[in-house]
């Protein structure tokens, strides 16, 4: 079968999101070619994709960050599109603007609409202009730490010391206090700069123990605008999300109405095209208030997928290659829920610190309802330099209480032996009574997630908590360390549920460390 949209997709990114896109282009007839770096040798999306080419070293700015490398694999290769995936180069508008006079499609927004959006205060400034509820927040970029203290005066603390640029859950602060507001101002430019390449921060009024509920959308290039619903993404820790599903259990059908509207108008506002998601907040009274576009696939695009039979992917390629969405919003029903969970290759039981290094097993979890998207496989090496998303494990059910018991009993089926991964934390989370309520907001992880760990622990100390965490909640984990453990800040304050999976041995020696509630 050969497609009519292209002939050859380059695919610059890794993992599982590139494979991904190599499944969607395999079933539109779509050749594609696969990068890498050294470290990315024997990843399962190089021994999928239909050519492999190799980038650079393993780190990522000298493999999948450079453009030059990039552009040359596409012109070796003779590739007609470039889809991003998420991270790296996904919503660069350098990248893109690159892309655009190289004559190759970029699979995602413009360079125009990357540009416009990507810059938190001009995303602001055109939903205001819409018409769409934004959060207070300073008009212009701090210049000093006088300013970021006099827009904290102005706003009233608690205020968001944040960078312009970027996103992740990097780039920003809660300011309490005038003192808070000018020590944070160094520290979040400082973080910009090395994160996004880009110093600039602002100052936004901090909303107490929001819920963030986000809605997905489909614009072409001919004006026609759909949506798929919204996601409910409020589970995080440290502003990065851990759990997404769909629908919202907050959102009726009076709030849909709102949030979708401002969506929609939103986007034609900017004049968008391709997937786009626009993330919202609501506060404790329901009103919601516009927090950014994400101009790309979305990590949790999954459940969406699963609750509306749209593959976005998909929609993404067609889109790019100027067809007309064949979808109208009369054809868009939400079936169901869906249910998500990353699964980081991470110890959650030393403050989720990363824990790379080789899958002896790994079995998924299988059943009625079940999608993992994950490259994982047994012997794999799981790299030390890139994000530690290894999986993505997805229920579907009539119902969110079905989604939640076949999340859960995939979560107990799964095997990933060898390295930490956040699979505890998750079902705990799913077992925690608020959760099966949908009683959420941004600070769930804090509220009722509970595992403390002194600011010093000994190697064996930190062997012997590890261990016992482990053990109660059902993991495998790596050794400590030999020698003196220090937590962090973060690390000290990570907490592990005990009302519903209480952990009541404490190892001798340790008890200090370690508290239930």
């Amino acid at each position: 079968m050969t497609s009519q949209l292209f002939n050859k997709i380059l695919i610059a990114n890794r993992g599982e999101v590139a494979l991904r896109i190599i499944r969607a282009c395999k079933r539109l007839g779509i050749k594609t070619a696969a990068v890498y770096s050294d470290a990315d040798v024997d990843s399962m999306h190089v021994r999928v994709a239909d050519e492999a080419h190799r980038i650079g070293p393993a780190p990522s700015h000298e493999s999948y960050l450079d453009q030059d490398r990039i552009f040359s694999v596409a012109s070796k290769c003779k590739a007609e599109a470039i889809h991003p995936g998420y991270g790296f180069l996904a919503e660069n508008p350098s990248f893109i603007r690159a892309c655009e006079e190289k004559g190759l499609t970029f699979i995602g927004p413009s360079s125009i609409n990357a540009e416009r959006l990507g810059s938190k205060l001009e995303a602001r400034r055109t939903m205001a202009d819409a018409g769409i509820p934004v959060i207070p927040a300073s008009d212009e970029a701090a210049q000093s730490e006088e300013d970021v203290a006099a827009a904290g005066k102005d706003l009233g603390f608690p205020v968001l010391v944040k960078a312009v640029y970027g996103g992740g859950g990097r780039g920003l602060r809660v300011a309490r206090n005038v003192k808070e507001a000018r020590r944070f101002y160094k520290i979040t430019e400082t973080e910009a700069r090395s994160a996004f390449a880009k110093p600039e921060v602002y100052v936004e009024k901090y909303i107490e123990r929001p819920r963030h509920v986000e809605i997905q959308v489909l614009a072409d290039k001919h004006g026609a605008i759909v949506h798929l619903g919204e996601r409910e993404c409020s589970i995080q820790r440290r502003h990065q999300k851990l759990m997404e599903e769909a629908p919202s259990p907050a959102v009726d059908g009076e709030i849909r109405k709102r949030l979708v509207t401002s969506a929609i108008r939103g986007l034609r506002a900017a004049s968008y095209e391709n997937a786009g998601t626009v993330e919202f907040l609501l506060d404790s009274r329901r009103r919601h208030y516009f927090l950014e576009v994400n101009k790309r696939l979305q990590v949790e695009h999954l459940v969406t997928e699963m609750t509306t039979g749209v593959d976005i992917a998909e929609q993404q390629i067609r889109i790019a290659a100027g067809e007309r969405l064949a979808l109208r919003q009369k054809d868009v029903h939400v079936n169901g829920w869906a249910i998500n969970c990353r699964i980081n290759a991470e110890d959650p039981a030393m403050g989720f610190s990363p824990s790379p290094g080789r899958v002896i097993s790994y079995t998924p979890p299988g059943g009625p309802g079940i999608r993992v998207d994950s490259a994982l496989y047994s012997g794999y090496t799981v790299p030390e330099y890139y994000d530690s998303l290894i999986a993505k494990v997805a229920a579907w059910g009539a119902n969110r209480l079905q989604a939640i018991s076949r999340l859960s009993a995939a979560l107990d089926e799964i095997v990933i032996d060898g390295i930490s991964t956040t699979v505890p934390v998750h079902r705990a989370i799913l077992s925690n009574s608020a959760f099966r309520r949908g009683e959420l907001d941004t600070h769930f992880i804090e509220q009722h997630l509970r595992l403390r760990l002194g600011p010093t622990v000994s190697g064996d100390e930190a062997a012997a908590l590890s261990a016992a965490v482990a053990s109660s909640l059902g993991i495998v984990q790596m050794a400590a360390p030999a020698g003196p453990y220090r937590a962090t800040p973060q690390q000290a304050k990570w907490v592990i549920n005990a009302r519903h999976d209480a952990v009541e041995r404490r190892p001798a020696g340790a008890s200090r460390h370690f508290e239930t509630i």
